[in-house]
């Protein structure tokens, strides 16, 4: 029964998320043109939680993932990232992070292709980087989390080398191939359109794998810390604040939301700072300790699916397509604290004066509520 479901939404997935081409790649990203489709009370048991306790109960919803194998004649790692990471651009292609090159998706390791690229070569093939280094806690292949996809990113094969187990930090060098990254001899920092999917993608191992088993069903921990760790292989990964910074600096875009839910397809687990963003800041930021509420989050209510607010992103004037009436907005940034109230009369806009960044609005609309997301460049 299981098999049959996951072939049905593959299915799904294939014939209306993966060739339909209307959203841009990490380096012109677009906003609002893919749905998140998050299931109907996915999150419930983590609402009204804080601190610890939240973190185990996102644990508890993630936890549990369907594994696929590494590398395998039957589906495996390699043929969801063909799709996850999938040019929108290229429907032929696969978008190398770090590099940002749309690439045959043929063209990788192991192959047995390579007489068909580059004089033969493996040079610029792609392979599977670990955004969390498999060193830092499950090295072996039959561990878990080794093949776990949403830590997985397609990568030119020398660049991943390049990168090998650093922790992620701002500074260094000008990486001689991936030109957009900095590197030195303990950190690296990518290029900034795939900075906060980078901060997403380690947030969600930290608590996906919070405790987290090897194959000999050994428990680890995963934990980020604020410094780097060159030199060891302990389950530890820095640098926190940098990442909590390109998590702001690098908002969720339709891209990373398209791969979660293809992921999703697959695992049957889903990326939690993807759908609500605001959760780092439950965990790691200004609001731990206070209670969070999946209400405050990125879908808008359904009972008013039409209400749109545009454009978005924005430079501060936001426009709705209804006339609001006597409306109450409200203002809130992404560690939930309300920012800004707005009385609006007899109006279809509203001009806000706030910083570069992401924010959520609660718009008061014949009566119902209704949740939106906005991006202020």
């Amino acid at each position: 029964m299981r098999s049959g479901f996951i072939i049905f939404i593959i299915f799904l997935f294939s014939n209306s998320i993966l060739g339909q081409g209307n959203f841009g790649p990490p380096s012109n990203p677009t906003y609002g043109n893919v749905q998140i489709d998050i299931p109907q009370e996915y999150y419930q048991e983590a609402n009204g939680m804080s601190g610890e306790d939240l973190k185990q109960a996102i644990y508890q919803i993630i936890g549990n993932h369907i594994v696929f194998p590494y590398t395998s004649s039957s589906t495996d790692t390699w043929d969801i990232l063909q799709q996850s990471d999938q040019d929108p651009e290229n429907n032929d292609n696969i978008l190398l992070v770090y590099t940002g090159r749309s690439q045959d998706k043929g063209y990788r390791d192991g192959c047995n292709c390579y007489s068909n690229y580059e004089n033969g070569t493996h040079n610029n093939s792609w392979n599977r980087e670990h955004v969390w280094p498999k060193s830092h806690g499950f090295p072996d292949q039959d561990d878990v989390a080794y093949t776990d996809v949403h830590n997985l990113k397609p990568c030119d094969r020398s660049v991943n080398t390049s990168r090998g187990t650093k922790d992620f930090d701002n500074g260094g060098n000008q990486h001689a191939e991936a030109t957009e990254c900095l590197t030195d001899t303990d950190s690296w920092e990518p290029n900034d359109s795939v900075k906060g999917d980078i901060a997403r993608i380690i947030f969600y191992m930290v608590v996906r794998y919070d405790p987290g088993y090897d194959h000999n069903n050994n428990a680890f921990d995963l934990e980020v810390v604020d410094y780097t760790t060159s030199n060891n292989s302990d389950p530890i990964l820095g640098v926190l604040s940098s990442l909590l910074q390109w998590h702001i600096d690098d908002p969720v875009d339709d891209f990373e939301i398209n791969r979660n839910q293809i992921i999703y397809s697959y695992q049957e687990n889903r990326n939690p700072f993807i759908d609500h963003p605001n959760l780092v800041y439950f965990i790691w930021g200004d609001s731990y300790g206070q209670e969070w509420n999946e209400t405050l989050g990125v879908s808008e209510n359904n009972e008013l699916e039409n209400f749109k607010i545009y454009p978005n992103p924005t430079n501060g004037l936001i426009r709705f397509n209804y006339n609001l009436i006597n409306s109450n907005i409200e203002i809130f940034n992404l560690t939930g604290k309300k920012i800004e109230e707005h009385r609006v009369i007899n109006s279809n806009f509203i001009d806000l004066n706030l910083p570069s960044g992401i924010y959520f609005v609660k718009t008061q609309v014949n009566g119902q509520l209704i949740n939106s997301k906005i991006i202020i460049k």
